[in-house]
């Protein structure tokens, strides 16, 4: 049998299951879709549109990673490592697991172009409980983040409008609101918005990074801060809790594998947008750290929760902090916007691929799945209610454990579809791949060591997850079951 002309015939873009078929000693893999028995059980409803490009992917990574994390966490990162070196090799060490992760991520999501993102990769090379950790930690961690940036979004707003000063959680819910409406409207209106946000942000950020090294007073050196700098344990400790800072700012760079099915010319463009965004957010945040160090020592922004502000206001005076929490509010636009667009995807594969209910694979004709994107807000307004620095201390380990079970997958895919056509392979596999294998247990395992209040949460949910999947399942095909008779 010609297994890869098969595999390659029935390869689409609403959905995939992986079947093994044994003889004797040899298991031939096969991708097959379940696109029919969607579009039978929603007939009548609209479809995922396939439209989009390198450019709405680097725009909705871009706007998924660069938001509340790089106006929040330099001040804590200086404040658990106060020494200029340790401060830039704390974000060198997770630009370079960044980067790793990309060069895997870039092979499965051409590999595997569906929307949903890596609950998609997980599934194919696990089997449905994998996908369904990673599913569902990825779905709830996105609903985490965008209400983490909303938070911010309300205490930065607040701060700019007299009347709003005091009423943050009143603001966050009516940004993420008014995203979730723009969005239900079509995909068209949703990828405009992006796209705009994105590039006001980028275009303010670098201004900000501009005037900071146009500049020509004498850099400050006095201190604020007489914190020693750790050694041993202390030091391991604070530079896994800072990593957990610093990965939660650098997630969202995968951003485009939450719509590999709605990608025009995925084998190219999944890729190239993963590239663009990883190297577009390395420099942006490199710029910006070595622009507030230019003009405010290590020590002295250590526990700020503004650190830009602080800068800004060396070269603007008080006009420069109003200044930055400007540039803050429309970034932060940007990335609500993203990320709620990307957690409705992942519960809409979920239930696409029967883990959830089948309610919530529905598309509506704008090419949005409108009941996965109310439900996601539902989770995220009730996040919006906890304070910024839990739920990122809480996620990081969410995202590095989603981040592992994709690498695995990667090697079980390259062992599982040897002859399956890869229109990008992962540079430096094994070796890379192994890395970043290796990178994601050892900072799991030092999280867990080093911080007893949150990583611990993230373990419990995880290990809690089995008895849920085994009802969501049973409740899924019984709604599926109540669908096909109707």
């Amino acid at each position: 049998m010609a297994t890869s002309a098969c595999a390659a015939s029935v390869l689409g873009y609403d959905g995939f299951s992986l079947l093994i078929k044994s003889k004797t000693d040899t298991v031939e893999f096969f991708l097959a879709t379940k696109s029919s028995s969607v579009e039978a059980r929603h007939a009548g409803h609209g479809r995922l549109i396939t439209t989009l490009g390198v450019g709405f992917g680097i725009a909705v990574a871009i706007g998924n990673t660069i938001g509340a994390g790089i106006v929040r966490t330099p001040g804590e990162i200086a404040a658990l490592l106060p020494s200029t070196w340790l401060f830039f090799a704390a974000w060198a060490t997770g630009g370079i697991y960044m980067t790793l992760g990309a060069m895997q991520f870039a092979e499965l999501g051409a590999l595997l172009p569906q929307s949903g993102g890596q609950y998609n990769f997980a599934r194919a090379a696990l089997g449905d409980y994998a996908g369904f950790i990673v599913g569902w930690s990825d779905w709830i961690s996105t609903a985490g983040s965008f209400a983490a940036v909303s938070i911010v979004f309300g205490e930065y707003a607040g701060d700019l409008v007299p009347a709003a000063h005091g009423h943050v959680r009143a603001l966050a819910a009516g940004v993420i609101l008014l995203f979730a409406l723009l969005q239900w409207k079509s995909m068209k209106v949703g990828s405009g918005v992006q796209d705009l946000t994105t590039i006001l942000k980028a275009v303010l950020f670098l201004a900000v990074v501009a005037v900071c090294f146009l500049h020509r007073a004498t850099p400050v050196t006095a201190v604020a801060s007489r914190a020693a700098v750790p050694v041993g344990w202390p030091l391991f400790v604070a530079f896994i809790v800072a990593l957990q800072a610093v990965i939660y700012t650098y997630d969202g760079w995968y951003g485009v594998v939450y719509f590999g099915g709605e990608v025009h010319n995925p084998g190219r463009d999944i890729p190239r947008a993963i590239f663009g965004t990883v190297f577009s957010v390395l420099a942006i945040y490199f710029l910006v750290n070595a622009a507030v160090v230019h003009l405010v020592s290590v020590r002295e922004f250590a526990g700020s929760d503004f650190a830009m502000g602080i800068a800004a206001r060396r070269v603007l005076g008080l006009a420069g902090d109003n200044f930055i929490r400007i540039v803050v509010v429309v970034g932060l636009l940007s990335s609500v916007n993203a990320m709620e667009m990307a957690t409705s995807r992942a519960l809409y594969a979920m239930s696409r691929d029967g883990l959830f209910f089948s309610l919530f694979a529905r598309v509506n004709k704008g090419g949005i799945p409108a009941p996965s994107l109310w439900l996601s807000t539902a989770v995220g307004l009730c996040f919006a209610m906890f304070s910024f620095e839990r739920v990122a201390a809480i996620l990081a380990s969410f995202f590095v454990a989603d981040y592992a079970l994709s690498f695995v997958s990667l090697f079980v895919l390259r062992q599982r579809m040897p002859e399956s056509e890869r229109p990008h392979r992962a540079y430096g596999y094994p070796w890379t791949t192994s890395l970043a294998l290796a990178a994601s247990i050892v900072f799991l395992v030092g999280a867990l060591a080093s911080d007893r209040e949150n990583t611990p949460l993230t373990f419990l949910v995880l290990a809690a997850s089995y008895p849920v999947y085994r009802a969501l399942k049973w409740a899924s095909r019984r709604s599926a079951a109540r669908a096909a008779l109707e």
